[in-house]
């Protein structure tokens, strides 16, 4: 029984000593270490975190364009009656204000309405009629 606990207290030191924290030397053939951690001979990639989307915008897969009716969607996930979605609208169709606008037959006339309430309801009137599409 001595004589294990004397190797054991002979060995447990000696490995961790072995396991020391200097790298070791680089073969020849191949450069130093680099500053990118490597697994075995290749570099370790690493997974990061997917950018959240903004409040009230869904993310669009890079190289598919969302459609206007996608867009107006996106826009009705926003607090009724707030600025946010009304400047979600305008950012879709570009606020072009007349005095005397006649009423809105498409949500792109809505841009014509000079009054922020009513370019609002004239929005929502048409992204409501809007079927869900699928996501």
């Amino acid at each position: 029984m001595r004589h294990i606990i004397l190797a054991l207290a002979l060995l447990c030191p000696a490995a961790a000593l072995a396991q020391g924290t200097t790298p070791a030397p680089a073969p020849a053939d191949k450069p130093a270490a680099t500053s990118q951690p490597m697994v075995g001979d290749k570099p370790l990639v690493q997974v990061g975190k997917k950018s959240a989307a903004k409040k009230g915008e869904k993310a669009a897969a890079p190289g598919k364009p969302q459609s206007v009716a996608q867009k107006l969607q996106a826009c009705q996930d926003i607090d009724d009656a707030t600025k946010e979605r009304l400047m979600c609208y305008d950012e879709i169709f570009k606020p072009q204000p007349k005095p005397k606008a006649a009423p809105a037959k498409g949500v792109n006339e809505c841009r014509f309405v000079k009054e922020e309430d009513e370019r609002l309801t004239c929005y929502n009137g048409f992204a409501d009629k809007i079927p869900r599409l699928p996501r």
